[in-house]
This record gives C-alpha cells, sequence and structure tokens, in this order.
C-alpha cells in the first residue's frame, strides 16, 4: 500500500492552516519545535496550538508567535536571502526528506517572487517577520509529512494530492499600499504551475504565498481526490472567521495504486506482475532528414528513455512521415521533451501516462569457451517458485565475441543460453 495524503482546501490554504492540519492528524508540537530549532531560530518565535471553533466546527490553530523584543542580529535589520534561508535548512541535519521538501518549496517561493519584482531568486528579500513565519510554516511542514510517513513519488517529493484552490479577492494590506487578490507571487506561483483555480465568491485573501507554494511544489497532482482508503482528517484552522468554515482539510490514506507515486517494484493489481507508471511521448514528422533519426535515438536513451521507436504514416498532402514514440519513466518526461523540440522539426508532442506491467528482472553472467556473456534473466512473481520466463543473452556481449573469433553471432547466443541452462537451478 502506498501513503497518500490529500490537501482539500475549500477556503484556500496558509502555512500555519497545514501546520494546523499536521498537529491535527498527531504531529507533536514538541517534535516541531526541537527539529525547527535546530535552525539556529529559537530566540525568535514561539510555536503553538489551540483547538478553536470555525462556524461552530472545532479544528486545530497553530501560531506562530514572533518575539519581536529579543533583537536578532540579523533579523531585524535585514531579513533574510534565499543562500541564507537554504543554508540554515542545510545546516540543520533534518531528515533528508524534510530537508528536500522545505528546500524545493523555498526555492519555488524565492523564484515567484523574483519573477513578480523582475529580480534573481537569490536576491529575494525575505523581510524580517516573513522570513521567520515562512521558515516554521515551510519547514515545518516538510518535517510533518514526513513524520506522518507520508510515501515518496519518482520525483521524491510527498505523494500528495491537492483540491483546484480557490481565487479569493478584495485586497490586502502590503509594504507598497494595497494589493489585488490573489497577490502577485501567488498568481505567479499558479502560473507556474498550471494550477487549477475557482471562485468560491469570498472576497478575501484565501491562498497566501506561503500556502502557494507549498501546495504547488508539493503536489503529486491538482483535482479530485485520488482513489484512497481514508484512515484519518487532519483538520487546520484559519485565522479569519468566513461564510463557510475557515479550515484545511488533509485527508491521510492508503493508496492502492503505483500512479499515486511510491516505488516501482509494488503494485497491488496482480502479485505476480508489477505495474509500473510510464510516461508516453509521441510525435509525428515528415520534414526531417531521416539521417537525423539515428541521433535522435541516442540522444534520448542518453536522457533516459526506456524505449524509442518509429512507424511509417502517411500524412497531409500524401507525405510519406514517421511516427516516433518514447517510453519513458515520468521523472525523464521533461528531458525527453528537450531533445525532441532540439533535435527535431516538430511542433508539438502528445503525451499521455500508462501502466506497464513488467517481469521483474536481473543481469547474471556465464562464462562460455569465448569469454564471458551477461544474461538478462526475468521472471514472475517469485523466482524460486513461478519459474524463469525469460532469458535473453546480452546482444553487445555476443557480438563483441563473435567478431573477435570471428564465429556466428547465433553460435554465440545459442552457447550462451545452452550454458545458462546448464547451471541454472533445476526449475
Amino acid at each position: 500500500m502506498i501513503k497518500v495524503a490529500y490537501l482539500e482546501c475549500p477556503t484556500g490554504i496558509s502555512g500555519d492552516m497545514c501546520l494546523g492540519a499536521l498537529v491535527s492528524l498527531g504531529v507533536p508540537i514538541e517534535y516541531l519545535t526541537e527539529k525547527l530549532n535546530r535552525l539556529g531560530i529559537s530566540p525568535e518565535y514561539k510555536l503553538r496550538a489551540e483547538l478553536v471553533q470555525r462556524n461552530g466546527q472545532e479544528a486545530t490553530k497553530v501560531y506562530v508567535d514572533l518575539l519581536h523584543h529579543h533583537h536578532h542580529e540579523h533579523s531585524h535589520h535585514h531579513g533574510r536571502h534565499l543562500p541564507e534561508i537554504e543554508n540554515m535548512i542545510l545546516k540543520a541535519d533534518l531528515r533528508s526528506r524534510a530537508e528536500t521538501w522545505s528546500l524545493a518549496v523555498f526555492r519555488q517561493l524565492a523564484v515567484a517572487e523574483g519573477a513578480v519584482h523582475g529580480i534573481a531568486p537569490e536576491k529575494v528579500h525575505f523581510h524580517e517577520v516573513g522570513a521567520v513565519d515562512a521558515i516554521v510554516d515551510i519547514v515545518g511542514t516538510s518535517l510533518g509529512l514526513d513524520w506522518l510517513g507520508i510515501d515518496s513519488n519518482d520525483q521524491g517529493l510527498p505523494a500528495l494530492y491537492c483540491s483546484a484552490l480557490p481565487t479569493g479577492g478584495g485586497t490586502v494590506h502590503a509594504a507598497h499600499g494595497e494589493m489585488a487578490v490573489p497577490v502577485p507571487a501567488v498568481l505567479k506561483l499558479w502560473e507556474m504551475r498550471g494550477c487549477p483555480v475557482f471562485s468560491n465568491g469570498i472576497n478575501k485573501e484565501l491562498v497566501t504565498p506561503t500556502g502557494a507554494a507549498i501546495a504547488t511544489t508539493l503536489t503529486t497532482e491538482f483535482g479530485s481526490p485520488p482513489a484512497m482508503t481514508i484512515k484519518q482528517v487532519g483538520l487546520g484552522a484559519g485565522t479569519i472567521n468566513l461564510p463557510i468554515p475557515n479550515i484545511l482539510r488533509l485527508w491521510l490514506g492508503d493508496c492502492a495504486s503505483r500512479t499515486a507515486g511510491g516505488d516501482r517494484t509494488h503494485n497491488y493489481q496482480d502479485p505476480h506482475s508489477n505495474l509500473e507508471t510510464i510516461t508516453v511521448l509521441e510525435t509525428q514528422i515528415d520534414d526531417l532528414n531521416p539521417q537525423a533519426l539515428g541521433y535522435i535515438f541516442e540522444a534520448l536513451f542518453t536522457v533516459g528513455a526506456v524505449d524509442v521507436f518509429t512507424q511509417p504514416i502517411g500524412m497531409k498532402k500524401s507525405r510519406p512521415g514517421i511516427l516516433l514514440t518514447v517510453i519513458c519513466h515520468p521523472e525523464n518526461l521533461l528531458a525527453c521533451e528537450a531533445v525532441l523540440f532540439r533535435e527535431t522539426t516538430t511542433l508539438g508532442i502528445r503525451r499521455s501516462t500508462q501502466q506497464r506491467s513488467i517481469l521483474q528482472r536481473e543481469i547474471q553472467s556465464v562464462q562460455i569457451e569465448y569469454g564471458t556473456v551477461r544474461v538478462k534473466v526475468a521472471w514472475q512473481g517469485d523466482k524460486e517458485n513461478q519459474g524463469i520466463s525469460n532469458v535473453q543473452p546480452e546482444y553487445e556481449d555476443c557480438a563483441e565475441l563473435a567478431r573477435r573469433h570471428n564465429i556466428p553471432w547465433r553460435e554465440v547466443q545459442r552457447l550462451a543460453l545452452q550454458t545458462w541452462y546448464s547451471k541454472a537451478p533445476i526449475l
């Protein structure tokens, strides 16, 4: 089973609402404080949680109380920049997932803020209050998701899903006067991620920059909840009262499919085969020198394509063309697309996600009189009981020995198979 979480955001999302939902799910506030204090910010804030009512419903509100009386040597003069915050996180010796997730969210927030102001992410200035607040919210949320044991997906991000986000409306006070809601950084984060949004008619700031950064960075997919078995629901309260309960609901549960992220070696449809999610890219081409294709194949395999193939097709004006198909793991999708756009004349690439059922496999070596040949052995289910499904000597090894000893390739291949079967355990 894969442990997944779903963020349901009828009234938006903010950093403290995330913390509230996590504490509501059992993440100890002492654990968060102990880990956060390794960032060297203990004199600047206090974390506390209490149960509050929102339109008659009880939820957990987490407060980040900033201790203004304490003049921390840098925070009150210039705030903090991204490199300094990244450094604090790296030096804090957090669990590796929490560290990775925190760095990813901060980077995304700085990229968005930088884009809004036309400056490099490294130059973005998290002013003093914002810096401590953002650090506690972002690092705290990452620590909490890790503590709950939510599985990681292919990209190393949590198996976290999120509903579409409400736009909110009206204006908020900011350093430079009034700003329209959604504020520019939030809008930029939505644009960077291609985030689905809707209006619930509430003209308030419903999604904060920190909340948007957490959601757009850590979410595997936006939209409806994944098929899951709900085990527990955490309720995190927002600050203000709204026409509907201002509560972020974090559903925690198990998901039976590989599409939820998690790793490729498990699957739950059939005990005898492994299912994995793969991405299929395809594009048709009718104006490319065929000699370029060999190069494209190589370039695609270099960036991690699992398979590449072409088919002849007829195109408009009866032009002969080819359909080029690339199969890759989701994490290599962008690299493969980049090769296609760079090396071919295509203007568009279709992508789809499919499941493929794969045999477990390993490479074994056999010794024949002409040298060593690697053999790919694949089996279904349990190697000992189910029996081997497929044994293939590696083409290149056979070719190399055939050339070197001037004997037919088929002969080397036959000897390798014969030797493997004579040594194999009797099944």
